[in-house]
């Protein structure tokens, strides 16, 4: 079989209507942008969730990093290039560049998926599926120059700052609550006057556990300096009181 490029590249129009009141695209609809480019990629070379769906398994989302310098604006056309920096039995690791109209680095990211059997829930070898296609792939020599994953501590008893219900449109294909949809309730903690003098540069998000429709999400919050504030979601359901941790975030502000 022939092998396409390792590195794809996708193109994107930045819509009006999925940029928030400056202008710029919502840090949630480019991460979906992301997301999209990374099925794109890995379905054309064999190895996505059109092949996988059909073998009862499909890929999550571990680790997700988004950087950026700059943010595009309403009818800007963006090219996302993405490929696989490495693999591993039960992980592998994916790059982003972002890039402008004129071919400029907006921002990059970084991600970690899982691949896992959808009736168990449990992982899956990676390397064993399609005797290791995706090990045809890696691409280690492009850089991707931000910071790998930042560890994020929260402390168990941190202050429940929001809690919301979940519903319809939170939930994805994989019939759990959708990965961007957490980022975008986190950020719907903090004013819209606190966006008019700051902008998200970086945002770091481990997943913990999946959470489903009907769940109940409590965001813990502290504060490590003026720009800098670490995140700890918690889901509980209507059967019990108990709060089990799904995901923590780590999100760095700057001034605009």
């Amino acid at each position: 079989m022939d092998l396409l490029s390792k590195i794809g590249s996708y193109n994107f129009l930045v819509e009006p209507f999925h940029c928030d009141f400056s202008n710029h695209i919502f840090i949630g609809h480019l991460g979906n942008h992301l997301l999209n480019a990374a099925d794109f990629h890995s379905n054309e070379r064999g190895y996505g969730m059109d092949y996988l769906n059909s073998v009862h398994k499909t890929w999550v989302l571990s680790r997700f990093v988004i950087e950026m310098n700059e943010m595009p604006v309403a009818y800007e056309r963006i090219t996302v290039d993405t490929w696989v920096e490495n693999v591993m039995k039960f992980f592998t690791s994916r790059n982003f560049a972002i890039l402008g109209s004129n071919g400029n680095a907006l921002g990059y990211g970084r991600s970690i998926w899982a691949m896992i059997d959808t009736r168990t829930r449990q992982p899956v070898d990676i390397l064993q599926e399609r005797d290791g296609l995706i090990t045809r792939y890696i691409e280690s020599e492009e850089p991707c120059p931000i910071a790998p994953f930042q560890r994020v501590k929260v402390a168990k008893d941190a202050e429940i700052h929001q809690t919301i219900a979940t519903h319809y449109s939170d939930v994805d294909v994989n019939g759990h609550i959708n990965s961007v949809k957490y980022i975008e309730h986190i950020l719907d903690m903090w004013p819209l006057s606190w966006f008019k003098t700051y902008r998200l540069q970086r945002i770091d998000i481990a997943y913990v556990a999946e959470s489903y429709f009907g769940d109940t999400l409590h965001f813990a919050v502290e504060q490590r300096s003026d720009e800098e504030y670490d995140i700890m979601v918690l889901k509980s359901s209507d059967n019990g009181t108990e709060k089990k941790e799904v995901c923590r975030c780590k999100l760095k502000f700057v001034k605009k």
